[in-house]
Order: structure tokens, then sequence, then C-alpha cells
């Protein structure tokens, strides 16, 4: 990673520079991908740009950004303690999500964490 990434890393204070990092660069972010998620997982302490990178990666190439996309919700789960953002990640499994929550919850357990959180009487 070279220098001027890690000085703009450095000034991140809530993950909007990391988020705008990807977004602007996603062409040329496959070598640092590890750096930049684990840089908004430590400076996102609310998760939401944890979950706007999350949902980016995944619409931009979900089997390529698969372990970044796993990581990235995982922490919006423990960060996003008022179930502002986490929500949105609920898409991620299909808009046809509700009809599979059993399914789902069995077989992925970000899903069901999630799903949990927002509707705790739920499954």
């Amino acid at each position: 990673m070279n220098e001027d990434i890690k000085r703009l890393l450095g000034e991140d204070t809530d993950g909007l520079l990391t988020y705008e990092y990807i977004a602007n660069h996603i062409d040329s972010i496959d070598d640092i991908i590890d750096e930049l998620v684990d840089n908004m997982i430590a400076v996102d302490l609310n998760g939401q740009f944890t979950v706007s990178a999350a949902r980016y990666l995944y619409a931009i190439d979900k089997d390529k950004y698969n372990d970044a996309i796993s990581r990235l919700i995982g922490a919006a789960i423990i960060k996003d303690r008022e179930r502002r953002y986490i929500g949105d990640l609920l898409t991620l499994w299909g808009d046809d999500y509700e009809e599979h929550k059993n399914e789902l919850s069995a077989v992925d357990d970000n899903f069901r964490r999630i799903y949990k959180r927002m509707y705790p009487t739920g499954i």
C-alpha cells in the first residue's frame, strides 16, 4: 500500500474516506482490499459506512469480494446497536428473504444474526 493511501486512511475518522476510496478506485483495490476493510472496521463506530461498503461490493461482484463482504457484514452487526443500517443488508439475500428466513438462517450465520437483531421474536 502506498504512502498516499496510508495517509488517507489515517485521516479517516468515521469510514467515509475509506468508503469513498473503495468506490472511486474499485478497479485497483484488489491488492489492498483487506487493509481497506480493516480500516473501515476500525474507524466506523456505528456501522453506517461499513454497511454501505458491503452493499457496494456486493453490487459490484459478490463472488469476488465475498470475504470482504462477510467481514463487513459481521462488523456492522456488532457496531449498529440501534439497528439503523443493518436492515438494509437483508436484501443481499434477495427481496424475498422473508419467505426463506428459516432456510437462510440455517445456512448463513450473518443472515441469522441480522434477522434476529431486526426481528427479535422472529425466526
